[in-house]
């Protein structure tokens, strides 16, 4: 990678790399607002998304800090643990559960089709500015950020010169997405992650770097490796 114009290795800048990784689909993907109601696991699409994902992985980590994924963390919701279990697997991990990276609490709203929820009023507070909302008996997309940040940021300061893998959810992804871009919370919804999308934060001593958003596919040449 590039400093000030000249070309260092990543264990003399110190980075470490965070892998955000969106759980794979699900039955109710693009359809309902399941948040933290448990019992949702991944279809048979969403488990072969995570198999894929666990080999891009595998192929790029020669040119990750440290030479490989030191740790992969998971939301502690099932799906997201069922998308880790073979990342970590290929990795030669186990999962370690982050509570900072669940998803948002959606309160009244959890299990809601998307449709119906479309039509609401509030909603177009949620897209246009979601710092301003709160979701109905459950969280604020502030405090939604806050926690994935912070616990991220935990998580960095554990694995100083390498990488990790956090699996979670497409939301709060996208918070900690803007974040590190330096955007307004309100743009938050213009960032797309889809499911199994590999989201890659380079995390320097002077500031978070993205490497790549929302891709799908081998990692090799995308400024990973």
């Amino acid at each position: 990678m590039w400093i000030h114009g000249r070309r260092v290795g990543w264990a003399t800048v110190a980075a470490t790399l965070v892998l955000y990784v969106r759980h794979g689909r699900t039955p109710t993907t693009g359809s309902t607002l399941p948040g933290r109601a448990g019992g949702l696991h991944l279809s048979e699409e969403g488990l072969a998304q995570a198999v894929a994902t666990a080999t891009h992985l595998v192929d790029a980590s020669g040119g990750m800090p440290g030479g490989g994924v030191a740790a992969v963390y998971s939301s502690p919701m099932e799906r997201t643990r069922e998308t880790a279990a073979p990342i970590a697997r290929a990795v030669g991990r186990r999962v370690r559960t982050a509570g900072g990276l669940i998803e948002c609490d959606f309160g009244r709203w959890t299990g809601r089709r998307l449709r119906d929820l479309s039509r609401l009023k509030a909603w177009k507070t949620v897209q246009r500015q979601p710092s301003m909302f709160r979701f109905p008996g459950g969280e604020s997309f502030a405090e939604m950020q806050a926690r994935i940040t912070g616990q991220v940021s935990e998580l960095v300061a554990a694995h100083p010169g390498g990488t990790i893998v956090c699996v979670s959810h497409a939301d709060p992804i996208k918070a900690a997405l803007a974040t590190a871009l330096g955007s307004p919370l309100d743009m938050f919804q213009r960032i797309v992650v889809g499911p199994c999308s590999v989201s890659a934060v380079l995390h320097t001593d002077d500031r978070p770097m993205v490497l790549t958003l929302n891709h799908t596919g081998p990692l090799t040449g995308l400024g990973v490796s």
